[in-house]
């Protein structure tokens, strides 16, 4: 194994972009996307898109690649990433792997249990049979499809309960079946960076990037999309909360704050999922000399 995928993971807001972009050019290579949001053309400002000056400082791949239309999991991140990086290193011996989205970075580097692709209709009638009767007839559709799924899931989380009952009619079996946890072995070196800052100056950074956002054009970009609400692509921090002032449930100033609340929660979900794994090796992004000189010396090392 003489290549090696280097990840730089870390919460919302702490800073990965410039970062990133500084490493790919040390290493003189590109950067892979690992942002469940940041693939999809039709929104950029909530999606926090790396500028136009950044995108054309080190080649991006998975930037605005897909529409809110396409369907794009965590199996098709794994299955077009790890195509890409077969690619990719047939020249360069090191890639760079970018984002915050625990679930797409586990499929890349762990691998995940293949899941059949959702048929758009499908996904639009267990939808409107939501809207109409609630989640607790989905609830109830799952435990009838997939009992054992159903004392695993967290019943209180409507996109979990929602995406098992369309795998179990997708599939035809039940969801449970399908999971096998296993984890899959690379061709390739994995390094892991994490990054962090203390948790006020994180918070400040979010609220910030939360103000930039509206005034950016977050408004006007959320109601562009606002047609296709209940699309997954558009279940995210940053357009869920402008939907709810759209249809008069909350004011502007409200939604606001509901952005920034829960882009910290978010944050903190981020970082007890990454801080359960042990291969991440922590910095401050502040850490460029720090980070290089480690990367450099694994990478010797493992060579």
């Amino acid at each position: 194994m003489s290549k090696t995928l280097i990840v730089l993971l870390g919460p919302t807001g702490v800073g990965k972009t410039d970062l990133s972009i500084n490493i790919a050019k040390h290493f003189q290579t590109v950067i892979s996307s690992s942002d469940s949001r940041q693939v999809y053309r039709e929104i950029r400002i909530g999606t926090a898109v790396p500028d136009k000056e950044q995108l054309e400082a080190v080649k991006h791949h998975f930037i605005h690649t897909h529409s809110i239309h396409d369907y794009f999991s965590c199996w098709e991140c794994e299955k077009q990433t790890l195509s890409l990086l077969s690619d990719l290193f047939q020249d360069k011996d090191q890639v760079l792997l970018v984002g915050g989205s625990m679930m797409y970075i586990d499929a890349v580097c762990n691998g995940i249990d293949e899941i059949p692709t959702i048929d758009p209709d499908l996904r639009k009638d267990i939808f409107a049979r939501y809207e109409t009767e609630g989640i607790e007839s989905i609830r109830m559709q799952l435990k009838q499809l997939d009992p054992v799924f159903y004392d695993q899931v967290d019943l209180k989380n409507d996109k979990r309960v929602i995406h098992a009952v369309e795998i179990c009619l997708m599939a035809g079996k039940p969801y449970s079946e399908l999971r096998t946890n296993s984890r899959k072995q690379r061709d390739f070196k994995i390094i892991k960076i994490g990054l962090n800052r203390d948790r006020q100056e994180l918070y400040d950074r979010i609220n910030l990037r939360v103000d930039q956002m509206i005034a950016e054009g977050l408004v006007d970009e959320a109601r562009a999309v606002y047609q296709y609400r209940h699309y997954n692509s558009l279940n995210t921090v940053g357009y869920k909360e402008l939907f709810e002032y759209f249809d008069g449930n909350i004011d502007l100033e409200k939604a606001i704050e509901l952005i920034k609340r829960n882009s910290r929660r978010y944050a903190k979900r981020q970082l007890s999922w990454f801080r359960r794994d042990d291969e991440i090796t922590w910095f401050h992004p502040k850490q460029e000399k720090e980070i290089l000189e480690y990367l450099e010396n694994r990478i010797k090392k493992e060579a």
